[in-house]
């Protein structure tokens, strides 16, 4: 029987997924079989196109109804609208697949996170870098102890759309509808991939000291000759000291100009080195005792993570196949009544980490991870 999907949300990230969910049945024959049920939003006629073109049934304007009528609910919304919905759906034992950041505040991520522990459903965030083939293939060297001790993890975010003090304002750039700027819309990425790739050899991070900034303080308001206060930060910079002692740089940007949507890590060990670009995500730069000098690694062979289901070795994978991959292993979670990473749980210690670089910032000092 196939799992009716719900999902709250049609731009962007609805439009990423609903390529997904597309693409599963071609490339993973294993994947379990899922219906575009419901298709959730506010503007009706926008809905019906975006519901003809995604290809799913339904269309609701109500959240709460569409809950009632699927299996699966993906609340790919505004960061304050994750909350509400998402704790409706797992009350209702719904499984839950939600946005990044987990909320616009720690306080909701902590509601969100307990409630999971109350349900008869499993919730996953959307760090979809995870699984680029790339990464998955750093984190096994890792584990491995290919790098040996870690000691230095540094991770930017760089992005340009917000250089234009003309360009209009938007709800990412409200407190109360975003909760926080290029920290938790960019850095919240950093931090899970940070965490991921060396929490099995470096621990978590338990100290950070943090800097955000705002560089244009108002917005025009589109259509109207009135602008609106930017209430969350466009850049921020952060130290960070993990468990073992190894030391981590994290930025990101709204403000970097020239660059589109780059989001580099590099993660430095007693016997090697390695880093990776989105830019270039088919490839991992690998640096391994008693070399020179990097070996670039095209990660696009059959043995590789994920490639199998793609293309012959050097036909290379692109950013939407990041959350066909996402989907698959969250679906497959789901139709076997597994559970899946990343987490509720695991997404609400990212937001731990972002809350600690905001006090920091606030008091001028190293925190802690609370």
């Amino acid at each position: 029987m196939a799992l009716r999907i719900g999902v709250l949300g049609y731009r962007f990230m609805g439009k990423a997924h609903s390529n997904a969910f597309a693409r599963l049945p071609m490339f993973f024959d294993d994947a379990p079989e899922i219906e575009r049920h419901t298709l959730v939003g506010r503007d009706e006629a926008a809905l019906a196109d975006a519901a003809d073109r995604f290809g799913f049934a339904n269309t609701a304007t109500d959240w709460g109804a569409a809950i009632e009528n699927v299996d699966v609910f993906y609340n790919l919304g505004p960061n304050h609208l994750h909350p509400e919905p998402s704790i409706a759906a797992l009350e209702s034992d719904i499984p839950v697949f939600c946005e990044k950041p987990l909320a616009p505040t720690i306080e909701d991520a902590k509601r969100m996170a307990d409630v999971v522990g109350e349900s008869d459903a499993i919730a996953g965030c959307a760090f979809n870098y995870r699984f680029v083939p790339a990464i998955q293939y750093a984190k096994n060297l890792i584990d491995a102890g290919e790098l040996g001790e870690i000691r230095h993890v540094r991770g930017s975010y760089l992005q340009d759309w917000g250089t234009d003090p003309a360009d209009p304002w938007t709800w990412r750039m409200d407190e109360e509808l975003a909760g926080s700027g290029a920290l938790g819309d960019l850095g919240a990425h950093t931090v899970d991939l940070a965490r991921f790739l060396v929490g099995e050899r470096a621990g978590d991070i338990e100290r950070v000291s943090g800097h955000t900034e705002t560089f244009i303080e108002e917005r025009p308001v589109e259509g109207k000759s009135e602008t609106r206060p930017v209430t969350v930060d466009d850049a921020y910079t952060a130290q960070a000291a993990f468990q073992n002692g190894a030391m981590g740089t994290f930025e990101a940007s709204r403000m970097a100009s020239g660059h589109k949507n780059d989001h580099s890590i590099s993660v430095h060990g007693s016997e090697g080195s390695l880093r990776f670009s989105l830019e270039r995500l088919n490839e991992l730069a690998v640096l391994r005792e008693n070399n020179r000098g990097y070996e670039t690694v095209l990660v696009t062979d059959a043995s590789d993570p994920y490639v199998e289901h793609w293309w012959p070795p050097g036909h290379v994978l692109g950013w939407e196949h990041t959350f066909v991959h996402e989907d698959y292993e969250f679906l497959s979670a789901v139709a076997a009544g597994k559970g899946y990473e990343p987490s509720f749980e695991t997404a609400f210690k990212v937001q731990r980490v972002l809350d600690a670089i905001e006090r920091s910032d606030e008091r001028g000092e190293w925190v802690d991870v609370e």
